[in-house]
């Protein structure tokens, strides 16, 4: 996939705005769930209502009703982060969307479009998918295995006229988080740029990356190289050929790093390796959260 011109030009303007001032300074500080920074979502559409990612001895399910499906695409990974950042900053499992869809959308830069594919009829589909879905984390190793699991949310009510976005309801629309899950993203979240994201929105992978990126960086201590083959069933299980991956997680990884030039690493025929740098987000502040590296990379 070739990069257009308009499209290179944003992204140097996007990286210029992000270097010239602080996340936290700027009000956009957001945090990710840590779960889905080490495996992560689908990134297109599957049939199957179980969908499995792997990160060494930590692995990711994903489970959705048949009658509603999985998540996937940017709008699902853009709404974990809204509603990660909202858990942080709230305290609270209940979380507001609202009273109209278009106010909503605002608030994760999409601008509302109509007809089957727009981005009005996306962001309700994929906001049920995920409000609907379960997750089980597990670690398994030759010393140790241990597995916990949680729905995303408790219950969610959507009021939104898909049809006019710009209507306000009689009633808010409303999710409220499971207990587990919203231990797990306000115990340990990530810091992320939103303005990074909102740049990357296009692409699952190049958010998905940004976001791994941004965590490994956050701890990162010496120099690691990690095979094409874990990177593939970390990011890409929709590639059949390893070499197929990393010609896509390549290009993904220059459109990242053109948003975060701190980030150091190198490519090798074996892998990607990663080099001590600059974290992205420098410094955070939560009175309830703090980031640490999680049990298993």
């Amino acid at each position: 996939m070739e990069i257009s011109d308009k499209r290179l030009q944003n992204l140097i303007a996007d990286t210029l705005a992000i270097e010239a001032e602080e996340a936290k300074k700027a009000g956009a500080l957001g945090f990710m769930a840590r779960a889905l920074v080490q495996a992560t979502m689908p990134h297109k559409k599957t049939d199957s209502n179980e969908f499995v990612r792997r990160n060494g001895v930590f692995s990711l399910s994903i489970l959705a009703p048949s009658s509603i499906g999985l998540p996937y695409g940017s709008i699902p990974r853009l709404l974990m982060a809204w509603l990660t950042t909202e858990a942080v900053v709230t305290k609270n499992r209940t979380i507001s969307l609202g009273n109209t869809l278009s106010a909503f959308m605002s608030k994760l830069d999409l601008v509302p479009t109509g007809g089957r594919w727009g981005s009005i009829s996306r962001v309700k589909t994929q906001a049920r998918r995920l409000f609907s879905a379960s997750i089980s984390c597990s670690y398994n190793s030759s010393e140790s295995e241990g597995e916990s699991g949680f729905r995303i949310a408790d219950s969610h009510e959507l009021w939104w006229f898909p049809k006019s976005p710009e209507q306000s309801t009689l009633f808010e629309s409303t999710v409220t988080l499971s207990e587990g899950f919203f231990k797990e993203i306000t115990t340990y979240p990530v810091p992320v740029d939103m303005r990074a994201l909102n740049a990357l929105k296009r692409s699952p992978m190049a958010l998905d990356t940004y976001c791994w990126l941004s965590y490994k960086m956050s701890y990162l201590s010496k120099n690691t190289e990690i095979p094409w083959g874990v990177l593939a069933l970390q990011f890409g299980a929709d590639y059949t050929r390893i070499r197929d991956f990393k010609r896509y997680f390549v290009e993904q990884l220059g459109l990242v790093h053109g948003i975060y030039p701190g980030a150091k690493f190198e490519l090798s025929e074996k892998g990607l390796i990663l080099k001590p740098g600059r974290p992205h987000i420098p410094k955070y502040d939560t009175k309830s959260a703090q980031s640490q590296p999680a049990k298993c990379e």
